[in-house]
């Protein structure tokens, strides 16, 4: 067992894991932080998607043991102060940007990614940027909408594909 600590979400935790647990397993299982999802296991979903250090990163291809020292931000870390939903988070209530729900926090984690990267994507960049992360329920569309909506972009016109 190895002792790890990292600031999740603004607070320092700390806890003993095996070298072979996963980050997603540390999040959910010790933190008992379940808004990161596990969706595949296998890196190709994108449900578990959190920053590390400020980087989208599939909690479920990196090891506890890795993220010791890190800065990790959740879907249970992007509300605002007072409670209310983010920027993205709103667009996606505002824009049905979901439907089961089980893609959303990886969504939600990976638009925060693309707009601190890029605040103005198109549609294609949109698209293009969310290709690692499935959704099995709204064909993208109502997402990709709320993404370029949470940018303060105008959306009536981007047509359904």
């Amino acid at each position: 067992m190895t002792k790890v600590t990292m600031t999740v979400n603004g607070k320092t935790v700390s806890g003993e894991v095996e070298g072979r647990t996963l980050l997603v397993q540390f999040l959910r299982d010790d933190l008992r932080m379940t808004g990161t999802h596990v969706g595949c296991d296998t890196s190709q979903c994108g449900a578990c998607v959190v920053h590390v250090n400020g980087e989208p990163v599939k909690a479920c291809t990196m090891f506890a043991n890795e993220a010791d020292g890190a800065t990790v931000s959740t879907i249970e870390g992007m509300a605002n102060a007072d409670g209310s939903l983010s920027v993205i988070q709103q667009a996606f209530q505002d824009h049905h940007g979901l439907q089961c729900g089980f893609c959303t926090p990886g969504m939600v984690m990976s638009a925060a990614a693309l707009l601190k990267e890029n605040p103005r994507p198109t549609e294609s960049e949109v698209r293009d940027y969310l290709e690692g992360n499935i959704c099995r329920c709204t064909g993208y569309h109502n997402i990709v909408k709320a993404i370029m909506a949470a940018s303060g972009q105008d959306v009536s016109q981007i047509a359904a594909q």
